[in-house]
């Protein structure tokens, strides 16, 4: 007989619904005549609804400006009536403040969400008998599993060891008895462990900044290469800094770092230091975007256009090269009008 697949389905809180006055995120569903019905989406989906009157404080020309289908945002709940399964939001009554603390507890909420299912479909077990042990538990303890998760990519051990279930067992006499065991199996517990680290441990953030750099003196490219070199000695080892020509007289700073508000402070030393170089040669130096942190795209966005500066460099590097050897001693020329030399 082939066995039934365990339950994937399950609110992420343990209260089945919210809250009076709590803003919970919602998806809306579908249009009706007197407003629209939406999904809870951290308490599985159960629906709700918003009226028509309840979308803003201003007199509405257009419904379809305030709300569409498929779109995802928090709002408030007005009413809950647990007997009929009727809950009444309203988008005017939520806050700045309440959008912002929803926005952040259901980024939380989702990632620990995500996490739990993964293990419940790879282990195949129940998804809600996971977060009744587990989840929900730590859910109480710590505020928010989030907190309870982060803590464990270092200390499993004194996080998950502490978590216990109830089970019968028939003792000899015939008689049931309930004993405490672990609440999970070493099984699950390792792949708990793993998913939690994969998805929760650190991602080294990317901090860039441009700048540009222009030096008319004579030599003016080793003056330049002097003060790449001043500012990439800003850098240490957990932050180290590197620059890089993005094409005369633009140049990208860019560094690696598990903390932010180090990362931007190093290269804005770094900076400093590449200033104070190049002035000592009458050079100048001009910050176009000020240290921060960068996406994965525009860091692909910068990886291409450096791959297409140096495709064209190549392109044309046969005349550059009679022209530099005709004016040497022009660091002007240099500088504005060539690539090559200085790029790494």
């Amino acid at each position: 007989m082939a066995t039934n697949s365990p339950n994937l389905e399950c609110r992420m809180y343990e209260s089945k619904y919210p809250e009076v006055d709590q803003a919970v995120m919602i998806q809306v569903k579908s249009m009706a005549d007197s407003g629209a019905y939406v999904s809870l989406l951290e308490y599985n989906n159960i629906e709700g609804m918003i009226l028509f009157s309840e979308l803003s404080r201003r007199r509405i020309r257009s419904i379809s400006s305030l709300i569409k289908v498929g779109r995802i945002e928090p709002v408030m709940v007005l009413r809950v009536d647990k007997e009929k399964g009727y809950i009444d939001l309203s988008k005017r009554r939520v806050s700045e403040e309440d959008i912002s603390a929803c926005e952040e507890r259901y980024n939380k909420s989702k990632l620990v969400h995500s996490i739990m299912r993964h293990v419940a479909e790879t282990m195949e077990i129940d998804l809600e008998d996971l977060y009744i042990h587990v989840g929900w538990p730590l859910y109480r303890k710590y505020g928010h599993a989030f907190e309870a998760f982060k803590l464990v990519v270092s200390d499993p051990d004194s996080i998950l060891n502490s978590l216990t279930r109830e089970v019968k067992e028939i003792g000899p006499d015939g008689k049931e008895v309930t004993k405490v065991a672990p609440a999970l199996s070493e099984e699950v517990k390792d792949a708990l462990v793993k998913n939690i680290r994969r998805r929760m441990t650190p991602q080294p953030l990317k901090i860039r900044a441009d700048i540009e750099m222009k030096c008319f003196q004579f030599d003016g490219v080793l003056h330049i290469k002097e003060a790449m070199r001043k500012a990439e000695a800003a850098g240490n080892d957990d932050c180290p800094v590197k620059i890089k020509l993005v094409a005369p007289p633009a140049y990208v700073l860019n560094t690696q770092t598990l903390d932010k508000e180090q990362g931007i402070a190093i290269l804005t030393k770094a900076i400093a230091a590449c200033t104070e170089e190049i002035e000592r040669h009458k050079g100048k130096l001009a910050v176009k975007e000020a240290p921060r942190a960068v996406s994965e795209r525009e860091d692909k966005l910068l990886a291409e256009q450096m791959a297409k500066l140096g495709r064209e460099n190549e392109e044309i590097s046969g005349d550059e090269d009679s022209e530099e050897e005709e004016d040497t001693g022009m660091g002007e020329i240099d500088v504005e009008n060539s690539g090559t030399g200085i790029r790494e």
